[in-house]
């Protein structure tokens, strides 16, 4: 099988194409014919720092149809179109090769209809969002339809692959959703994704935008770039609100104004999906999957999430991609039937 590798740390220069055998399934595991992989910006990360394996198949999600199963597993079945995440978390074989053996655990079924360009973008994003909305110390800590309902969620980063399926998740769980973003087209891409309000950044007059909508406060935020906004949040969250933050942007540090966010009873939550554990991790595929089901999670520009596809032989430059920026998310086609279709 074709399969894209590294064994050094290095630019997208160190990744590989090379032929192997498929690996058989062990017990609890499946092996899954991949269609699509997605890439995102710990992807690119990983690759830079290195492995603690002598060789790595690089990317955590992915889409593609179950092709063998390992003892023990009843779930998923040969034939099941599934999504795939945290693929090489702690392991060595990521989606960007034609067949991944992976835990049964990481692979889900897909809901009938869902195109596998959907299912190759969720994972890290999708669960991110999920575990940002789902935080709040009043709840609730999962969601569904009028789970949010009577919330407000701020979404700084409204146009990024987590803000966008942020937005799609609160607006399908009943919040109203306001979007930060820093330009008219990416303003465009927040509003397709859902969001009822987009503010423009930046802006001296940014918070009082947000009050004017928000009078009572903000219930959730999802903030991408904590070291720029600790001081806005804190300005425009409600009381007993949330702030969820799951990157470095702008900084690797970042300071919050004490009397401020004690006065509001804020809760101040680091998300990172790699390490929030299994039931985390459970809860939020399972949500994502009812999501699924009702078709809450499109992509695509006319969903607010530009489609930028490379082939398989391309993995580096689409590393590259991710790391320079590019807006939307960033698929590899990797099988055939590799992701426009839904079938």
């Amino acid at each position: 099988m074709k399969t894209i590798v590294y064994s050094t740390a290095g630019d997208s220069s160190v990744l590989k194409l090379v032929d192997r055998e498929a690996a058989a399934p062990g017990p609890g595991e499946v092996r899954v014919r991949i269609v699509a992989s997605g890439v995102n910006p710990t992807d690119w990360k990983a690759r830079a720092a290195g492995t603690a394996f002598p060789e790595m198949v690089p990317n955590q999600d992915g889409a593609g149809i179950v092709d063998a199963v390992g003892g023990g597993v009843t779930e998923p079945k040969v034939g099941d179109r599934v999504w795939i995440y945290l693929a090489a978390h702690g392991r060595p074989t990521g989606t960007a090769q034609e067949f991944a053996v992976l835990p049964a655990d990481r692979v889900v079924p897909l809901p009938e209809g869902i195109g596998f360009d959907v299912a190759a973008s969720l994972g890290v994003p999708a669960m991110t969002a999920h575990r940002a909305l789902t935080v709040h110390e009043n709840g609730p800590s999962r969601l569904a339809p009028e789970a949010l309902t009577g919330r407000v969620v701020l979404v700084q980063g409204g146009a990024g692959a987590v803000g966008h399926a942020a937005i799609q998740l609160a607006v399908w769980a009943g919040a109203t959703v306001i979007a930060t973003v820093s330009s008219d087209a990416k303003a465009d891409l927040a509003r397709a994704a859902g969001a009822h309000h987009v503010v423009r950044y930046p802006d001296n007059a940014e918070a009082d935008r947000i009050r004017e909508i928000a009078p009572d406060g903000v219930d959730h935020i999802v903030e991408v770039s904590p070291a720029q906004n600790a001081a806005l949040d804190v300005e425009v969250i409600a009381n007993h609100g949330s702030i969820a933050y799951y990157a470095n942007n702008n900084g690797e540090e970042f300071s919050v104004p004490i009397v401020a966010s004690f006065a509001k009873n804020v809760r101040w939550q680091g998300v990172l999906v790699y390490t929030v554990g299994s039931e985390a991790h459970h809860a939020a595929a399972e949500d994502i999957t009812a999501a699924l089901r009702d078709g809450a999670l499109p992509v695509g520009e006319s969903a607010g999430l530009p489609l930028t596809w490379f082939g398989l032989e391309e993995t580096a430059a689409a590393h590259d991609a991710v790391e320079n920026g590019t807006t939307g998310k960033v698929l590899i086609r990797v099988g055939e039937g590799t992701g426009e279709e839904t079938a």
